[in-house]
């Protein structure tokens, strides 16, 4: 029951590299199947009393800058500083961190792109879109994302999205030096519902503040991020009137019925095939007639699609002979033995092959970048100890982004930076009480009301824990009108779920953030 519960749990923390890391956390729930959740804003969350919020009051630090991105130099301003939000009784509620970046020689505001971004966890802080991806410095990483030595660095991030919009990366409440205000219970935000009215107040006041009500809008989140982000369109849209011009989404998940291994619910064994095949492939675990990596995705994809769906579908009335032709075929586009295959019921969850695809090389693959390998205490154990794919990011974003705050930023305080933190655990999906967490149809929502809305959707096919077969069934379930399909476009990458971790990969990020954007609004 132990081993059942903590491979439950392992698959539903891996929305992000935050919570997820270890894929074992005390406390943690199941977001997708939300029956069990309770309304978190009942009671205050553990260690509020022992930790109480710091006074709400707003600071502000700027300071000037320049970058060359292709041999143009931008001058911009960076504002590191919180931002308080009040009841309308005029009483704080909450103190967000955020960090803008603002170009300098922009002449027309009502022309320039504004993006909102942030991460995911839920729990996490914008660290890693911030110093990973789109801010105009970047964690300094090895050419495919190898884990550096320290101390680590930054570097000037020649991808940056600065380059066709101004950015503003937002720490929801508990994390970063976001807090509550003092005597409000921080349980409020740690909820799906909590989580929106919060970020969605920010973005209206900070737009409001700043004067950029006229200027394009877009989000940017990854992971739980694209949760939010994809919720966001249409909150956005019924409570404060913006509406948004773009969308882009890294490393999604919309709905959580396709990435929660469950009894019942095979749906998550069917989509994860396609990256557990790009996995065995990386790590020369196929055969060698599946070919390079679209050959073999593709039979992956067709098999998943086709007989493999069906195989499923009959359950326990599938017969002895059909038992094993299905076994044969997935154990060729996995890597594992078939005898294994047969004994995990034709249903391989995410742990289990993180942990079985190199038992005998006593190694297991990463759960974010399943290119990563580890070393367990136990070779012969179920689940794997750790996360090689997030322990290569860990210690090098903290360092880097702390020393950036203080040396180059010139914001200091007292508060611990909260990267990632458990502190928002329960997470109160209370929305969904009794169905899977689905912000895919708020999108589509979006979408149809205002029809110039596009959207971005980045994949890494290494990621193990937000799979890209899993976003293209969720696509082609939106039920969006025909004349609207055009507006989503796809883009795949051979790295995880920090795809950009991997310099090729940022490059073509990058290219296909400014084709979107200028798809979108213009060029700007």
């Amino acid at each position: 029951m132990r081993n059942r519960f903590l491979r439950i749990l392992a698959t539903v923390s891996m929305l992000i590299p935050v919570l997820c890391a270890q894929g074992r956390r005390p406390g943690g729930q199941a977001p997708a199947a939300a029956a069990s959740t309770s309304d978190s804003a009942a009671k205050p969350a553990a260690g509020a009393e022992q930790f109480p919020a710091p006074p709400a009051v707003e600071t502000t630090s700027k300071t000037k800058h320049e970058i060359t991105v292709n041999g143009k130099k931008i001058p911009y301003t960076a504002t590191a500083g919180t931002l308080v939000l009040k009841k309308d009784d005029g009483k704080p509620w909450a103190n967000i961190f955020y960090v803008a970046y603002t170009r300098d020689d922009v002449t027309d505001a009502t022309k320039r792109p504004l993006t909102f971004t942030f991460n995911g966890g839920p729990g996490s802080s914008s660290v890693w879109l911030h110093m990973g991806a789109l801010g105009p410095k970047r964690v300094a990483m090895g050419p495919d994302g190898e884990q550096p030595a320290p101390p680590y660095h930054l570097v000037d991030n020649e991808d940056t999205a600065l380059a066709f919009t101004d950015l503003v990366f937002i720490d929801p409440v508990t994390t970063g030096f976001s807090r509550e205000a003092p005597g409000e219970n921080p349980a409020q935000f740690h909820s799906f519902d909590g989580d929106l009215e919060s970020v969605g107040e920010f973005i209206r006041l900070w737009t409001t503040r700043s004067q950029r009500w006229d200027s394009p809008k877009f989000l940017a989140g990854e992971s739980y991020g694209t949760t939010r982000a994809s919720a966001l369109s249409q909150y956005l849209l019924q409570h404060h009137g913006i509406y948004l011009n773009g969308i882009t989404l890294i490393s999604s998940v919309l709905n959580f019925a396709t990435i929660l291994f469950a009894p019942g619910n095979d749906l998550p064994y069917i989509l994860y095939l396609p990256s557990y095949t790009a996995t065995a492939w990386y790590h020369k675990k196929l055969p060698k007639d599946l070919g390079d990596l679209e050959k073999a995705l593709g039979e992956s994809r067709r098999f998943a699609s086709n007989e493999y769906t069906v195989a499923l579908m009959k359950g326990d009335k599938l017969t002895a002979a059909e038992r094993t032709t299905v076994a044969r075929q997935l154990a060729r586009l996995t890597g594992l033995s078939e005898e294994f295959v047969d004994e995990a019921n034709l249903r391989i969850s995410i742990s289990r092959f993180t942990k079985e695809l190199m038992r005998k090389e006593r190694r297991t693959v990463g759960r974010y970048d399943s290119r990563l390998e580890g070393v367990d205490f136990d070779a012969a154990g179920e689940n794997p100890d750790y996360d090689p794919s997030y322990a290569s990011v860990q210690g090098a974003y903290t360092a880097a982004f702390n020393e950036y705050l203080s040396q180059e930023l010139k914001y200091e305080s007292d508060l611990p930076y909260e990267i990632l933190t458990g502190k928002v655990r329960p997470w109160s999906y209370k929305r969904f009480e009794n169905q899977y967490v689905n912000t895919a149809e708020m999108m589509r929502e979006a979408m149809s009301q205002e029809p110039n809305l596009r959207v971005l959707i980045a994949n890494g096919y290494y990621d193990l824990a937000t799979p890209f077969f899993a976003t293209e069934y969720t696509v082609n379930h939106l039920g969006l009108d025909p004349s609207l399909s055009g507006h989503i476009s796809l883009t795949y990458c051979g790295a995880g779920h920090m795809l950009y971790t991997k310099k090729s990969c940022l490059d073509g990020l990058s290219k296909s953030m400014t084709d979107f954007y200028q798809q979108a609004v213009g060029t700007p």
